[in-house]
């Protein structure tokens, strides 16, 4: 069994490649679907997070040295459905280990985060064809602890960005879900001066979802972003929202 898989479906539109480094998240967010997709009890997911096993690493170490025999230069994303800076990841040290891993064989590493502060440790071992990424959902610090509990808070999510832009790695920012219009936009007009690329999508894993006026959020968002001439995506179930001769990516 592979350990850095090929992803499908919606994540596929973030990274063809990726890698799980611990079962479970203790951020515990309200949105999220890694429960439903691994068939497991949200609260064991949230409440009990865990190491994969003991070998890890060196699966990983397996699997970076099949990409790199192919020739196969996709970067590899951490992670989908757990965030490798969890307070987990400071007894245990996985993210730092698995990104030299990757590194030891040319395999470039995107990093997607709500770690803050603590996603800052590695920076050190960033390089060129590696990106850093956080996900952005308010501005305001009392529904970001409503909905994402044990997540750093959006100013530290910020903070976060401006040191690695300012470290010259490449940045990015998952706008999914947008919870908040207006908020959503606020976040594009702090950020944009130092971030890279945007995705973005819908909430679809919620009560209530399908009542957001989708056409006018998706024309909304892109032309904000367009507007900043922000390098963006949007993801293929708001992008169906679009206008008719609108395009779903910028730049």
């Amino acid at each position: 069994m592979r350990i850095i898989y090929e992803t499908t479906g919606r994540a596929r539109e973030y990274s063809e490649l990726a890698v799980n480094l611990y079962q479970g998240c203790s951020h515990a967010c309200a949105y999220c679907y890694a429960p439903a997709t691994l068939h497991t009890d949200a609260a064991r997911f949230r409440l009990t997070p865990r190491l994969r096993g003991d070998n890890t690493i060196e699966l990983i170490e397996r699997d970076a040295r099949d990409l790199q025999a192919r020739g196969d230069t996709r970067p590899v994303l951490l992670c989908f459905t757990c965030d490798p800076y969890q307070p987990l990841n400071d007894e245990h040290g996985l993210a730092r280990l698995a990104i030299e891993t990757l590194h030891r064989y040319d395999v470039p590493v995107m990093i997607l985060t709500k770690g803050g502060k603590r996603a800052e440790q590695d920076f050190d071992l960033l390089r060129r064809g590696d990106m850093f990424g956080v996900t952005l959902t308010f501005v305001d610090d009392a529904q970001s602890r409503r909905w994402e509990p044990g997540a750093a808070l959006p100013q530290e999510r910020i903070v976060s960005l401006i040191n690695a832009h300012d470290r010259g790695i490449k940045t990015w920012v998952s706008l999914e879900p947008i919870i908040d219009y207006s908020q959503t936009v606020w976040l594009i007009r702090l950020t944009s001066p130092v971030v890279d690329h945007y995705k973005v999508g819908k909430m679809n894993h919620m009560p209530g979802a399908d009542l957001h006026d989708w056409k006018s959020i998706a024309n909304g968002v892109k032309q904000v972003l367009d507007d900043l001439g922000a390098d963006y995506y949007i993801k293929k179930d708001l992008a169906k929202y679009l206008e008719p001769a609108a395009i779903a990516g910028g730049k």
